[in-house]
C-alpha cells in the first residue's frame, strides 16, 4: 500500500506554527460555546473542547486551518433542532482541519439531509470521533480536488425516515476518500459507506449492519473510480433494503480511470435464500474496468461472480457460524485453520500486492500485524485462540 496509508495509520500530527493560539471552550473557560471559539479563531489554531453535552451550539468554519480536539472522554455535540446554513451541525466551508474524540447527534434538517459534518472543500481529517443519529453522519460536496480521512471513528443509528436515505457517510465527488479502522451500523434505506470519489481507499474496517440494522448497500462506489476494499468485515442484515453488500458502477461512470480491488475482506450474507457478495455494473464503464478479488472470506450462500484467473483468487467460503455471526462479530479463524497460509499471490496492481499490513480491532481502531504471520484469507488474521 502507498507508504502516506501508514502514516495515517500512525497518527502523525502535522506541526503547528510557533505562533498558533489554543482556544479552551467548556465551563469556566474564556468561550463556554464553540460557536463563539469559531468566530475567533485564527488559522494555524488548535480548539480544546471540554468533556460534556452542547446542545445546539452549531457553527461555520471559514479558517483555512485548524486542529479541533475534544478533551478528557470527548465532547458530545447535540443539535437538538438546530443546524448551521440548514446543512450540519458543523459546516466545513474551506481550509485543513483536524478533527479528534468528538460526537456528532442527532441532525435533522428540512431537506432530510442533515450531517453531523458537511464537508465543503478542503482537506478534513477525522480521528477518534462519532457519528450518531444523524441525517447523514459526514456529507462531502462534489467539488473534485478534496480529500477527505476518517481514522477510528464510529458511525451508526441512522434515523428511521421514509422521505430520504440516510448514509452514514456519503463522499461526492471529490479527489480522496480514505477510511481506517472505523466501524458503521445500524443503516437504515440508505448505505453504510457511499463514495463517488476519484480514489477510494476502504481499509481495516467493520460494516456490519448488525441485527437492527435495515440498510440498503453496505459499500458502495455509484460512479466508479478507483477503490482499494481491503482488510474489512462487510455484513448485512437481514433486514436490508438490497441484497448485494458491496456495489459498483450502479450509476453513469464519471472519472476516466476505474477498478476495484478486492483483498482479504471477510464478507457476511447472512440472507436464507442467499444475496450477492459484490455487484458490478459493467456496462457502465465503457474504456473497462480492472476487478481484482484475492483472498476474500466469503461466509453465507450470497453469489460471488468474480472468476478466478491470473489477478483474482484465494477466495474461499464458508457456513453462516463457522466465524462469527452479526450476533457474535469475531469472524475469526481458528488457529488450526486449513486457511492459514493459503494465500492467493497474483501480480501487482497499480496499489501494490493488496497484502494487508493491519486489521481493525473492535470497537473500533486496527493494530499492525506481525510481518512474519502466515496470512489468511479473510480480514481478521489474529487466531480465535489468542
Amino acid at each position: 500500500m502507498p507508504r502516506w496509508i501508514a502514516a495515517l495509520l500512525l497518527c502523525a500530527l502535522t506541526s503547528l506554527p510557533a505562533w498558533a493560539a489554543t482556544l479552551r471552550v467548556g465551563p469556566g473557560e474564556a468561550y463556554t460555546r464553540i460557536s463563539d471559539a469559531a468566530r475567533v479563531a485564527a488559522d494555524g489554531d488548535t480548539i480544546e473542547i471540554a468533556a460534556g453535552e452542547y446542545r445546539g451550539d452549531v457553527a461555520v468554519w471559514t479558517q483555512r486551518r485548524l486542529t479541533i480536539r475534544g478533551m478528557g472522554g470527548g465532547a458530545v455535540l447535540i443539535a437538538d433542532g438546530a443546524s448551521a446554513e440548514n446543512k450540519a451541525i458543523w459546516v466545513i466551508r474551506n481550509g485543513d482541519f483536524d478533527i479528534h474524540n468528538l460526537t456528532f447527534r442527532g441532525t435533522r434538517v428540512r431537506n432530510n439531509n442533515g450531517a453531523g459534518i458537511r464537508f465543503e472543500h478542503g482537506r478534513l481529517r477525522v480521528v477518534n470521533c462519532r457519528f450518531l443519529d444523524n441525517q447523514t453522519g459526514i456529507m462531502s460536496s462534489n467539488d473534485g480536488v478534496s480529500e477527505l480521512i476518517v481514522i477510528g471513528s464510529e458511525f451508526g443509528n441512522a434515523p428511521h425516515n421514509d422521505l430520504w436515505l440516510p448514509h452514514l457517510l456519503y463522499a461526492g465527488r471529490m479527489a480522496r476518500l480514505t477510511v481506517i479502522g472505523s466501524s458503521f451500523h445500524g443503516g437504515y434505506r440508505g448505505h453504510l459507506l457511499k463514495s463517488r470519489a476519484r480514489e477510494n481507499f476502504i481499509l481495516y474496517n467493520r460494516l456490519v449492519d448488525g441485527s437492527d440494522g435495515g440498510a440498503s448497500y453496505e459499500l458502495e462506489f455509484p460512479q466508479g473510480g478507483r477503490a482499494v476494499v481491503v482488510g474489512n468485515i462487510i455484513g448485512q442484515s437481514r433486514n436490508t433494503q438490497n441484497i448485494s453488500l458491496i456495489a459498483y458502477g450502479a450509476e453513469k461512470a464519471f472519472w476516466p480511470d476505474n477498478g476495484l480491488y478486492l483483498a482479504h475482506n471477510t464478507l457476511l450474507d447472512e440472507l436464507p435464500a442467499g444475496g450477492r457478495f459484490v455487484r458490478i455494473w459493467s456496462e457502465s464503464f465503457a474504456n473497462g474496468i480492472a476487478v481484482v478479488a484475492r483472498n476474500n472470506l466469503l461466509i453465507g450462500n450470497g453469489a460471488f461472480d468474480i472468476a478466478d484467473d491470473e489477478h483474482s483468487g484465494g477466495n474461499h467460503r464458508l457456513r453462516a457460524g463457522q466465524a462469527g455471526t452479526p450476533a457474535a462479530p469475531d469472524f475469526r479463524l481458528p488457529a488450526d485453520s486449513p486457511l492459514r497460509g493459503q494465500r492467493f499471490d497474483g501480480p501487482a496492481t497499480p496499489y501494490g500486492e493488496l497484502t494487508p499490513r493491519w486489521e481493525f480491532i473492535p470497537p473500533r481502531g486496527s493494530r499492525q500485524l506481525d510481518p512474519a504471520q502466515p496470512l489468511a484469507p479473510g480480514a481478521v488474521q489474529t487466531p480465535s485462540s489468542e
